[in-house]
């Protein structure tokens, strides 16, 4: 492109601004009416969805860890012992699984689950933790051998 005086370099927007739309565009993609088409409205639009999309982000993570803490509960609830006991006395025999960890054994691998609570049962009564006596004997089922 070839100006004359710098006047007309000035007033050129030149091919970046076709880029910059562009990518609004493409994000406003799937949005009807005018907020697809029209820039000034879509790039409302589109700064609007991507502040969704960020705080969706942050609730999921919410989201997950909130399940992971009731599956979790429930899972030891079943083998009559609490969530932080059974962290507790998991921790102090060096085994070092995080929520997610839990939940997805005591969901899929029901008897190795069994197995570390039966050992988290051993530890906690062998340490006396705190709680261990508001509890109730642990079940048959996981003091047999």
């Amino acid at each position: 492109m070839v100006f004359t005086s710098l006047v007309n370099f000035a007033r050129s927007k030149g091919p970046d601004e076709f880029w910059r739309k562009r990518k609004i565009f493409k994000l406003a993609a799937h949005f009807v009416g005018r907020k697809r088409n029209c820039y000034s409205i879509a790039i409302r639009y589109v700064h609007r969805a991507l502040v969704y999309a960020t705080t969706g982000r942050k609730l999921k993570k919410q989201d997950m860890a909130q399940l992971w803490e009731t599956r979790l509960a429930a899972a030891c609830e079943e083998h009559g012992f609490t969530s932080p006991l059974m962290k507790e006395s998991l921790s102090r025999n060096n085994i070092l699984l995080n929520r997610k960890s839990l939940v997805e054994l005591a969901i899929w691998e029901p008897r190795t689950y069994q197995g570390l609570t039966s050992i988290a049962w051993q530890k906690a009564i062998e340490d006396n933790i705190e709680g261990i006596k508001d509890l109730q004997p642990p079940p048959e089922s996981l003091t047999k051998k």
